[in-house]
């Protein structure tokens, strides 16, 4: 395995010449759309054997006793470790150290990893590791979060003194747990040094932290692991965390050969975090014609077994809680805390989606409340360039949400259903005629915080080097982003082409052996690599000299210079008011969702998504189409089919079987306007793009499905019993100036 075969997977991005603003080819497009792109699952080397994972099958137990011996009879099979095989540090994290190599002395969620095997065949460490015998003490399992008593932190938000309105409405929402749901497993290969080190070829978003953990694992400095990204098949924030990485290196290291390991479908529903649950409970009060005087909010959020990046996702959801709504007087309590649930940690849209979904919800029933669309409802409590956030952060670049609005709901609706059958809810089952169809539409808007937040040093290192091949002017870009399917080294090979006017680009592959770029998540990367990119290639342009490309490399010969790239600051959010300008970029994306909606069978087809968003600037408008698609799709999903289903404390469907996701036959044709408000802090004005619709997508479908069916719906997703089968005594209501 060499970096120059994994180069190749990227390839040169020769774009005849397109630049920022430019839909350019992918160099990735051809080979992913033909099959011969090599993913992390495709790694191959001369000599390497395969790792398999045991795992805990109760989601709370001690352990009493590991006996390897029957693991290891098994022929083919060249180890077995466990937690006290670990040479370094036991425990890692993103955000806190308290998740074990392996486990050591318990189990705290089902699929723990509790022992490694390597064996000369993968079916062979398969079975060894099912032959490892575990004495398990089973204790009770916290699983519902209302019971937890460990708190993984606890943020609130304190504004105003006001909490009487003359209209009042209140509800109680709940967002089920979403699985990130990429196509390509967990997977890596992991190589022993000659230096005593390792390196590891992976499928991650984050090589430098991924490295910082590892490191003191491994019992070795962080120069003696190397990492480097390989193809990676989508990541949605599940590959921030560690999977296999800690377990591959050491069986590398312990057999001085390579090791590869590659998750099934079901083990990688397992081997990763998820989004949170959530359980929130909201109260808003407004004036008669409908402006808000006060919001109250309490967002619980199950954390699961391990810390992750909860304590983030709680800043965001407590930041957020409100949306981007002008209100004086607010008072929200957001909460993370440990179950022995899955772990849950980085899904696209992190803490914001499930706040959303439940104050867009009440922002339906203040709207009908006060006898307003919810249009107006929202063009009336609107935020604009100047206002404020609940935390007291003022919004200082261009947030024009009330002409988004006006805008969604100018574009025209879809016809009404047509008489053939294919086209309404259930297909080509034929289960209906029609006759208990409805139709309804329905508004979701969203905010969310591009880049990270609160104090984090958030950077990016590009390397840009630039010099004759062939006699003709070539530029390479390093940097350590890594490209999980979103476009960015099309990004960042467009942005050398419009600040070097050089037409021919490579962008290496990613590694460890430059400087950090930080996550792939938070709709970074366009922000911070794009800014570290554009700063090094105006390093490489200043000593041009200002000679044309041939002539200066020609002159003065390679050209190579190296930049950090921050975004302002930002500041933590105070622990007791919540206030502070915890955000560097805010976004906003509006849905407008129309749905058909089987009444009697509880089937629901979505008919048609329009969204409006503003991006500050389109770098890439192809690429920027599909990441506003693919996020509606997956808040499409969570609003009707996707989630995981766990009972005390156990997945039920750990499959793409049983776990549904939109496929193309679930996704409507979408009316899209990309408005263009350049944000005078960010790089080319930019504003990250690829988050926001999973907020906004999600109230929008739930709306319209409420439009058509009459009923509450308070939790995501809806199910069909939902629907058909739902009991009428709702106690959740509108009262004129009290709650309910």
């Amino acid at each position: 395995m060499t970096e120059t075969a994994y180069t190749t997977l990227h390839g040169t991005g020769r774009g005849a010449g397109k630049g920022v603003g430019e839909s350019a080819r992918r160099p990735d497009a051809t080979l992913k759309v033909t099959g011969e792109f090599a993913y992390a699952s495709d790694l191959w080397l001369d000599g390497m054997v395969w790792g398999a994972t045991l795992r805990s099958p109760h989601p709370s137990a001690w352990i009493r006793s590991i006996d390897v011996g029957p693991a290891l009879k098994i022929p083919g099979v060249l180890t077995v470790l466990t937690h006290e095989d670990v040479p370094g540090e036991k425990f890692y994290g993103l955000d806190h150290k308290d998740q074990p190599v392996l486990a050591i002395d318990q189990v705290r969620y089902q699929g723990e990893p509790v022992a490694v095997v390597a064996a000369d065949h993968p079916e062979t460490a398969r079975r060894a590791a099912a032959a490892i015998v575990v004495e398990y003490e089973v204790r009770e399992a916290v699983t519902d979060p209302r019971r937890s008593q460990r708190f993984v932190r606890h943020q609130p938000v304190r504004r105003g003194d006001t909490f009487e309105a003359e209209v009042v409405v209140t509800g109680e929402y709940e967002v089920g747990m979403q699985d990130q749901a990429f196509l390509g497993p967990e997977s890596g290969l992991a190589v022993p040094a000659e230096d005593g080190g390792v390196d590891l070829y992976i499928a991650t978003q984050w090589l430098h932290v991924d490295r910082d953990q590892l490191a003191p694992c491994l019992g070795l400095p962080p120069d003696k692991v190397r990492l480097t990204l390989s193809g990676v098949g989508g990541a949605f924030g599940a590959r921030e965390d560690l999977s296999m990485q800690a377990h591959a290196c050491m069986l590398a290291l312990r057999l001085n050969r390579p090791v590869k390991i590659v998750y099934g479908r079901e083990e990688s529903f397992f081997g990763h975090v998820h989004r949170h649950p959530a359980v929130m409970r909201y109260e808003h009060g407004a004036t008669r014609d409908g402006k808000l005087v006060y919001v109250k909010a309490d967002i619980l959020l199950d954390g699961g077994a391990y810390c992750s990046s909860s304590p983030a996702v709680v800043g965001n959801a407590a930041s957020l809680g409100v949306g981007p709504y002008e209100v004086e007087n607010v008072q929200v309590d957001a909460t993370g805390v440990y179950t022995n649930n899955p772990p849950c940690g980085a899904m696209r849209g992190f803490g914001a989606v499930q706040a959303c979904y439940a104050y867009e919800s009440q922002m339906d029933r203040l709207a009908e409340a006060c006898g307003l669309s919810p249009v107006e409802i929202r063009v009336r409590n609107a935020v604009s360039q100047g206002s404020h956030l609940i935390t007291g952060q003022v919004i200082d670049s261009p947030a024009p949400l009330a002409e988004m609005l006006r805008d969604l709901d100018a574009m025209p609706l879809p016809s009404e259903p047509l008489s053939d059958l294919r086209s309404m809810p259930g297909g080509v089952s034929q289960t209906t005629h029609g006759e208990s169809v409805r139709r309804g539409v329905g508004y979701g808007v969203g905010i969310k915080n591009i880049c990270f937040s609160e104090g984090f040093d958030d950077f990016s290192t590009a390397r840009v080097r630039a010099e004759l091949v062939g006699g003709e002017p070539h530029v390479t870009v390093h940097t350590a982003a890594a490209e999980v399917g979103q476009g960015l080294v099309t990004i960042q090979a467009q942005i050398a082409r419009s600040e070097l006017g050089i037409a021919n680009v490579t962008v290496a592959t990613a590694d460890t052996s430059v400087g950090s770029a930080g996550s792939s998540s938070a709709s970074r990367q366009s922000y911070v690599t794009g800014g570290a990119v554009q700063a090094a290639c105006e390093a490489v342009r200043k000593r041009f000299n200002g000679l044309p490309p041939e002539e200066a490399l020609e002159k003065f010969g390679p050209i190579e210079e190296t930049r950090e790239y921050r975004h302002r600051p930002t500041y933590p959010m105070d622990p007791i008011t919540g206030q502070g300008s915890s955000h560097t970029q805010l976004a906003l994306c509006v849905h407008r969702a129309v749905v058909d909606v089987d009444v009697e069978l509880g089937l629901v087809k979505v008919v048609e998504l329009a969204a409006v968003q503003d991006v500050g600037r389109i770098l890439n408008p192809q690429a920027l189409e599909g990441q506003i698609h693919g996020g509606s799709a997956q808040g499409l999903g969570l609003a009707l089919m996707e989630e995981i289903q766990v009972r005390d404390g156990r997945v039920l469907n750990p499959s793409f079987t049983d776990y549904l996701i939109p496929t193309i036959l679930d996704m409507p044709p979408m009316q899209m306007k990309i408005l263009e408000n350049p944000d005078p802090a960010a790089p080319y004005g930019l504003r990250g793009a690829g988050e926001p619709p999973t907020l906004s997508s999600t109230p929008a479908v739930a709306a319209a499905v409420r439009a058509a069916t009459g009923l509450r719906l308070t939790r995501v997703p809806i199910r069909p019993e939902d629907i058909a089968l739902f009991d009428s005594g709702s106690t959740m209501g509108v009262t004129d100036g009290k709650r309910s």
